[in-house]
């Protein structure tokens, strides 16, 4: 999971917090693999593209890594948080948390935690807003293309429409977030009257593709985004991250795709007021 952080008080050891950079991404690999998440390095890269962050060494080994995402000067999301196994419990994961807010400089902070790292973020100020759940696996059945007239693939003009429409449901300036994930993703626009009212995204990611973000007005439409970008999908290992909602989650199970695990969303800060667009689905637990 992106936030995963145990951690006590203690020594420091030799370890230097230093900016991540190309250089540590096959260190960032070896992390994740060592916790089992399904990141390639190409995802690690792409999150460096997108964000920025921090990485702990210790004679040039990477052995912890942390990553922010900044959307304009207030708002800004934090992730992809690794302290190896054999650093832990000694404040590690907490000088990486702590070396990320004094980066966001006052942002409000919004991430996914486990379980494990809840403890830490609600000592400095963090607070629970609602449950993302993650779905994964191969869906089954055939999924139809909707009607072009219900349906389409995005276009270069549709950009404006679609990034007004992500701002409305994150309440984020997300611009350059969706820039990069359309030069390597695939997406589509839900359509009424002819205008684009929703929209969605499919990328290559970890074991297989991601889908989301997925943005509608309502799940009946989030729905038909879903079934598109999986027309194009099929026989594909596929990852959806969603909000813990009834109006999504059962149709997810029923098409093969089973909830593996949770995150708790938390926020430092006052969120933006958001709709009526709303987020369905996640492009990544760490840029949201």
């Amino acid at each position: 999971m992106e936030t995963s952080i145990i951690h006590r008080g203690g020594e420091t050891d030799d370890v230097a917090v230093v900016p991540f950079s190309k250089a540590h991404l096959p260190g960032a690999l070896k992390l994740s693999q060592e916790m089992s998440w399904p990141y390639r390095i190409e995802d690690w890269a792409f999150a460096l593209k997108v964000g920025q962050g921090f990485v702990l060494e210790r004679a040039g080994e990477v052995i912890g890594t942390a990553a922010w995402f900044p959307y304009g000067d207030t708002h800004a999301t934090v992730g992809m948080i690794i302290v190896s196994g054999e650093a832990q419990w000694r404040g590690f994961g907490a000088r990486l948390v702590d070396t990320l807010l004094d980066a966001a400089k006052g942002r409000t902070i919004l991430l996914n935690a486990t379980a494990q790292g809840r403890a830490l973020y609600e000592r400095r100020g963090f607070g629970s807003v609602s449950i993302i759940h993650q779905y994964q696996g191969i869906p089954k059945g055939r999924h139809e293309t909707p009607p072009p007239d219900v349906v389409r693939a995005m276009e270069p003009s549709d950009f404006d429409a679609v990034a007004r429409l992500d701002g409305q449901a994150t309440g984020f300036e997300r611009g350059p977030l969706l820039r990069r994930l359309l030069e390597v993703g695939e997406a589509q626009v839900l359509l009424r009257d002819g205008e684009p009212v929703g929209y969605a995204i499919a990328r290559h990611f970890g074991r297989g593709y991601v889908v989301g973000p997925v943005v509608a007005e309502e799940a009946s439409g989030a729905r038909l985004l879903i079934e598109a970008a999986l027309s194009r999908l099929q026989g594909c290992f596929v990852r959806i991250d969603t909000a813990a909602i009834p109006e999504l989650s059962p149709w997810l199970e029923e098409i093969g795709l089973s909830q593996v695990s949770d995150a708790l969303t938390m926020v430092r800060g006052t969120l933006p007021p958001t709709g009526p667009a709303r987020v369905f689905a996640l492009s990544n637990q760490s840029f949201n």
